[in-house]
């Protein structure tokens, strides 16, 4: 006994409280992450910041519970002591006081189903985080030439989508992606098949669009399409998701996080698509349309030619009369500048040239005469000759210039002054 004693003593690890209590809340929090519970609230408390504390029980024993003022939508009415209710949460450990308590994010009176509110836990959630938001949905492309299909190969739905997809587009390629729609497990099969069409590979090329479908059944069949991986793979996906999963009144998380949702599967294969009969009479109807804008469009080339026709025939008529005329006119010159003329015209011009130089000495003489005259005569009247006859003198210096202002002039010295008859010398006095 005192070898084994000792043997303790030396391999076990001795825990510190804090230390212990830490590790069975991480034991706690790993095991028991998400666990419905029923039983009758006691001791409920609303504290000042909005946290609600109270026990469940049952006849043998108890839990502590909380729920966080963030945590969940304010409800109409608090819950009341005796109030027989199920809870959703997750298990942790409060290591001030080394207690156990559940986090309680869904409550719920007893007796509504435990599928329904998880639904509606999820849907708040997701909703919180915008997922349903219509600003996130992508529109669909209006003629898709290439479908991925996620749904089982046995059910219903896939036989009602290829019908109609056959009829209403026949070029249509479809890739399916078979997966399991009911069961555990379903739903990582469905978020895996989406993430394989968003990621092109060897065995599934880009495709236009995804079709995420199954026929109808309880909301415990269709509850694989109410999983989050599932809602999180549409989400994430860079592809357009089109979700169809059960009837008219049937309503999944799926449904709210596609960018489109279809009641039926059938009513989503003539959503996605569009008739071949309607596209062959669009094709018809833009072909007559065409024909008729090319028919007047050719209609009006041939009045345009037509015109420019005519107004080059109209040009050409003119550029041919105005050369005739500029014909005409040359010949005309050429007749007016004939050389027996042009000999004649040099002739008279030179006889004349004869006449003008040998009348020519005369005229100049006489002209120089008549000049000269006039000259002569404006000398004799305006000249100094005949201002001295009128009785001017002019009177100069020893130096001959003349005299005009009497400071010119000192007292004893000599002038000569000039008169019409002759000169004569003075002295200032």
């Amino acid at each position: 006994m005192q070898l084994k004693a000792d043997f303790f003593q030396q391999t076990a690890k001795v825990f510190t409280v804090s230390e212990l209590t830490r590790s069975i809340r991480g034991t706690l929090e790993t095991r028991f992450a998400a666990v419905w519970v029923q039983g009758e609230i006691s001791n409920y408390k609303l504290h000042p910041s909005g946290h609600q504390y109270f026990t469940l029980k049952d006849q043998r024993t108890q839990i502590s519970c909380v729920i966080w003022r963030d945590t969940m939508v304010p409800q109409r009415q608090s819950p009341a002591d005796g109030a027989q209710v199920q809870v959703y949460g997750s298990v942790t450990v409060f290591e001030a006081r080394g207690q156990y308590q559940l986090n309680v994010q869904i409550l719920q009176p007893r007796g509504v189903g435990l599928l329904q509110a998880k639904f509606e836990a999820l849907k708040r959630k997701l909703e919180a985080e915008g997922l349903f938001s219509q600003e996130r949905k992508r529109a669909l492309p209006k003629c898709p030439r290439r479908i991925g299909i996620v749904t089982s190969l046995s059910g219903a739905a896939i036989r009602d989508v290829l019908n109609v997809l056959r009829r209403r587009a026949p070029w249509l390629e479809i890739l399916i992606n078979p997966v399991r729609v009911q069961g555990i497990g379903a739903a990582q099969e469905i978020a895996v098949a989406i993430r394989d069409f968003t990621r092109p590979n060897e065995m599934f090329a880009p495709v236009d669009l995804i079709l995420v479908t199954r026929g109808g059944g309880s909301i415990e069949d269709l509850w694989e399409f109410n999983e989050e991986i599932v809602a999180r793979a549409i989400s994430h996906s860079a592809i357009p998701v089109v979700s169809a999963v059960g009837h008219e009144i049937d309503f999944t998380i799926c449904d709210f996080v596609a960018d489109l949702r279809a009641p039926t599967p059938s009513a989503a294969a003539e959503l996605i698509v569009p008739d071949v009969i309607d596209l062959q009479r669009q094709l018809d109807r833009c072909s007559r349309t065409l024909g008729r804008q090319l028919l007047s469009r050719i209609r009006d080339v041939q009045q345009r030619l037509d015109h420019g026709r005519e107004n080059l025939r109209r040009c050409l008529a003119h550029k041919i009369e105005g050369y005739k005329r500029g014909l005409d006119h040359a010949v005309r010159v050429m007749q007016a500048r004939s050389p027996m003329r042009e000999l004649m015209m040099r002739r008279n011009y030179v006889a004349d040239l004869r006449r003008r130089l040998l009348a020519s000495p005369v005229r100049v003489i006489e002209n120089a005469r008549h000049r000269f005259s006039r000259i002569e005569g404006i000398l004799r009247v305006m000249g100094p000759e005949a201002t001295l006859r009128r009785g001017y003198s002019i009177t100069m210096n020893d130096g001959g210039q003349i005299i005009r202002t009497t400071s010119a002039v000192t007292p004893r010295s000599r002038i000569r002054t000039r008169v019409s008859d002759g000169e004569f010398d003075s002295e200032v006095l």
